[in-house]
């Protein structure tokens, strides 16, 4: 049994964040300072402890610096630094003899991929800007440096991946370990310092030399967790203000889906499972499928779209050619879905996105001097009114990208036309997807009307009150209005009741802790949609015209004539099983049950049958 109703899963964040990107990849230490003076502006958006200088956590996310990096590598080291290499900032316990374990595991695995571990550096900061909570729980703070030799930057980058993930699986016990970043072409630093104070504990970040051309920032509010110095944002890719509702089904589908991750760039996936995390925060979940996916190989903007998509389905002024591309991107991964601004970058892009809703703020300014901004609020950089050259927001489902090597901007236009047109999407949907359809002057001869004593019956059976018929029922019937009644409850939870009460009454809707999304899909048909595809999933890593082999539905709810079209679907690949949930009231529920689910596993492992049939009244039950 847990033991109370805390548990490490439900870490949830209401948080600042922001970007800053010269359009030109030009690095300067002056674009460190606008993002650090921007983060600062965010102090009202975070926590604060008793002790007036412990925070709830913020941080940065910034280019590799690479001069200053180079320097420092030849000043402690006395190496050049390869024309690739990686770097890292890494926690560890304070105790010795742990720190020095774990930083073994590390190296041995990074040697173990072909690389060349030049040396650690202890980081350089000052606690006296750490509250006291803050420094009972501050971890050993390192930076590692990794040369490639001839490896390419792609191959470094994946090589770098599978290290920490397979050090992170041997150290899983070890809760003062946490490897920040570990990368090509980012670096991060963070902590449980006010925003002002950042600077002052990490001395690095007044090194003049330190020039980076972009640097995303966070401040972090922790709704109802106590703050660690690990979930301090950014992550290893992006910074995240809202909250992930469905992050629950997100990290269960993300572990089922294991077998569908098969990528060339790595082959044996397995090894580094989990492929997110189940115990850190809803951000960092998301984080880890965003690095997965791109460094897996999948170009970024597709990335970020298969987990924040915009609400696609019900525009009907969408482009036939985009919504093709949406439709196909939605059979690889549901959205991971709730009020959220997310910034991110990955060394040369830097871009923010907002979920489907737009239940996060963000703006937007670019001034003369070549710098975009991007943040929850207006007014965080020190600009004058005469510098603008542009400025706006992103809206509910867009997309802000600057592409530094490029030196371009991209709005959401701009991203849905490139997207859009790197395969056929709309005609692979046309010729394999097929919607099942329906009317209400459809004929189905295997229905009938109930007579009086079935309709009781099933009432019976389903547990229809004589108040749900009256109070409910009714007025829908009679009227097409829902009842209107008071929000009170006092009827007891299933769990508790005396009284024999339906499956589904045992459950409970799960809700944003700070901003309650939409649920209601009639009436906000704009950004939301109950569509439900059916079929064998590929591989996430590959396009092909088989992925798009899919039964649509436009809703999970089935009339009987929805019902009987699937039944009676006539399409390869597309068999089912049929199993009968009448039992012998001699075997028992509870064997029945179990009897149930090993039907289940063994049409499943049959590997023939691409959807099962649970029914109580079904007389063609193959089980």
């Amino acid at each position: 049994m847990r033991p109370g109703l805390y548990h490490p899963s439900e870490f949830r964040d209401n948080c600042g964040f922001g970007l800053v990107a010269h359009i030109e990849g030009q690095a300067s230490h002056d674009l460190l300072q606008t993002a650090i003076n921007s983060l600062t502006c965010m102090t009202h958006r975070g926590g604060i402890a008793a002790d007036g200088m412990t925070g709830d956590g913020c941080g940065l996310l910034m280019q590799k610096p690479d001069a200053f990096l180079r320097a420092v590598a030849n000043e402690q080291f006395g190496v050049e630094l390869s024309e690739n290499y990686g770097v890292g900032m890494v926690f560890f316990s304070q105790e010795e003899a742990k720190a020095e374990y774990a930083r073994n595991i590390l190296n041995q695995e990074i040697i173990q991929q072909g690389l060349e571990v030049v040396g650690w550096r202890n980081v350089p900061y000052d606690d006296k800007y750490c509250g006291s909570m803050a420094r009972e729980c501050m971890p050993a703070i390192e930076q590692i440096f990794v040369n490639a030799g001839n490896t390419d930057k792609e191959q470094l980058a994946v090589k770098l991946f599978v290290a920490r993930r397979k050090a992170e699986n041997q150290l899983a016990e070890d809760e003062d370990f946490y490897i920040c970043s570990l990368s090509t072409t980012v670096l991060s630093y963070k902590g449980l310092m006010m925003p002002v104070d950042l600077p002052n504990f990490y001395l690095d970040l007044q090194d003049p030399r330190m020039e980076v051309a972009m640097c995303t920032y966070h401040q972090r509010f922790s709704t109802n967790t106590l703050p660690k110095w690990p979930l301090a944002q950014p992550f290893r890719m992006l910074a995240h203000n809202g909250e992930i509702n469905t992050i629950r089904g997100n990290r269960n589908w993300a572990k089922a889906r294991i077998s569908k991750f098969r990528s060339a760039a790595i082959p044996n996936i397995e090894e580094i499972a989990p492929l997110v995390n189940s115990t850190g925060s809803d951000s960092s979940s998301m984080d880890n499928m965003l690095e997965l996916l791109v460094t897996s190989g999948m170009d970024l903007y597709q990335a970020i779209r298969l987990i924040m998509p915009p609400s696609w389905q019900n525009m009907e002024d969408l482009d036939e050619a985009l919504r093709g591309f949406y439709t196909y991107n939605s059979f690889h991964m549901e959205p991971w879905d709730g009020p959220a601004g997310v910034v991110m970058t990955d060394g040369r892009f830097a871009a923010c996105a907002l979920d489907s809703n737009g239940l996060r703020p963000s703006r937007w300014v670019m001034t003369k001097n070549g710098y975009l901004t991007a943040a929850s609020e207006i007014g965080v950089n020190d600009y004058k009114p005469e510098d603008v050259i542009a400025k706006g927001r992103v809206g509910p489902g867009q997309i802000l990208v600057v592409d530094t090597q490029e030196g371009k901007i991209l709005h959401t236009d701009d991203v849905g036309n490139y997207l859009k047109v790197r395969q056929p999407y709309a005609q692979w949907i046309k010729e394999k997807s097929f919607y099942v359809e329906s009317t209400l002057a459809e004929h189905i001869p295997e229905l009938k009307p109930l007579t009086a004593d079935e309709r009781g019956q099933h009432m019976k059976m389903f547990q229809v009150t004589f108040e749900e018929m009256d109070q409910v029922m009714r007025p829908l019937a009679e009227k097409g209005a829902e009842g209107t009644g008071s929000m009170g409850d006092d009827t007891p939870i299933a769990v508790l009741s005396r009284k024999v009460r339906p499956l589904y009454d045992y459950f409970r809707q799960q809700f944003a802790q700070v901003t309650n999304p939409p649920i209601d899909s009639l009436r906000e048909t704009i950004v939301m949609s109950l569509e439900t595809r059916m079929g064998r999933e590929l591989n996430v890593f590959e396009e092909t015209p088989e992925h798009a082999n899919r039964v649509i539905l436009t809703s999970p709810l089935l009339s009987p004539a929805k019902y009987f079209n699937l039944l009676h679907l006539e399409r390869p690949d597309y068999e089912s099983f049929h199993i009968s949930l009448s039992y012998d009231p001699d075997v028992g529920l509870k064997q029945a049950i179990k009897d149930v689910v090993a039907a289940t596993e063994n049409a499943v492992l049959q590997e023939k049958y691409c959807y099962l049939f649970l029914s109580a009244c079904h007389k063609k039950a193959s089980w």
